[in-house]
């Protein structure tokens, strides 16, 4: 499973203090910890005011980069953000993200779709301009929408990471059956794009938080989920990700599963 670590994002108040006071070392040993676990790529997010978000990703990219040679998911809600921040990466990374709204898309896959580019990837929201979809059917309409752009882009299905958008459980009106659908169907219509969630989201405002997302975790993997946002170091996620993939018989002989057992990663802490 390809895992974005969630851990250096502004909206974190420890994370948001570390911003202000440009505490270099507190972000770093976020990173290091998050490459130690497994992680696929490094989350960065400012969760700043928008003209002092350029300037703080590329402190936050580089004190990154010092520590790690993982790929940086470089994530704001805004386009013109991505932009300029994507050129402080060393690497191919990941841009977090676009959507149906407005003209992300328009603004992002034409640098996606530059030969220098090429290994750059994109997380793309079922959202469009108004707002996001309530049913698995309007999300499957913005879907449609967002794959003919990336086809009029030349943007593979492989770079792109679609994110059903989860919701709070606990005011949802129909449990998860809305994510499973998109999911699931959107698996069968592309079978190498990815499919990305952040998962802790299912469980806003509610007791045990955990144990909703370790649920929720098993149900999306089943239905396709093969990327998510989440906290690498969390021992038992990640021995979640590695038990379900073994039982879903992508891990041939559980030699993944069993190899992160004798490296340390899942399992009693040694």
């Amino acid at each position: 499973m390809i895992i974005i670590g969630e851990k250096i994002n502004g909206s974190i108040p420890s994370v948001a203090e570390a911003i202000a006071n440009r505490d270099a070392e507190f972000i770093k040993d976020r990173a290091r910890k998050q490459a130690e676990a497994n992680a696929t790529f490094i989350d960065c997010c400012a969760s700043v005011p928008e003209e002092q978000e350029v300037e703080t990703l590329k402190w936050m990219i580089e004190c990154i980069q010092e520590v790690t040679d993982l790929p940086i998911s470089v994530d704001s809600p805004s386009a013109d953000v991505l932009v300029e921040a994507y050129k402080f990466c060393k690497r191919p990374g990941l841009f977090n993200s676009v959507s149906g709204e407005g003209d992300k898309i328009d603004k992002i896959f034409p640098i996606m779709a530059k030969e220098e580019n090429k290994g750059w990837q994109v997380i793309a929201l079922l959202s469009d301009d108004s707002g996001i979809p309530k049913c698995a059917a309007d999300r499957l309409r913005v879907f449609g929408n967002i794959m003919a752009k990336a086809k009029e882009y030349g943007i593979a299905p492989s770079r792109i990471h679609i994110d059903p958008l989860v919701e709070m459980l606990c005011t949802s009106e129909d449990g998860i059956a809305t994510n499973i659908e998109v999911i699931s169907t959107v698996r069968k219509q592309y079978p190498d794009i990815h499919i990305t969630a952040a998962v802790s989201n299912i469980s806003f405002n509610l007791p045990v938080r955990k144990l909703i997302n370790l649920g929720f975790l098993v149900l999306a993997m089943n239905a396709g989920l093969d990327s998510g946002i989440l906290d690498p170091t969390n021992r038992d996620m990640l021995g979640l990700i590695y038990a379900t993939e073994a039982l879903l018989g992508e891990d041939d002989y559980c030699m993944e599963y069993i190899g992160a057992y004798r490296e340390g990663l899942i399992g009693p802490k040694k």
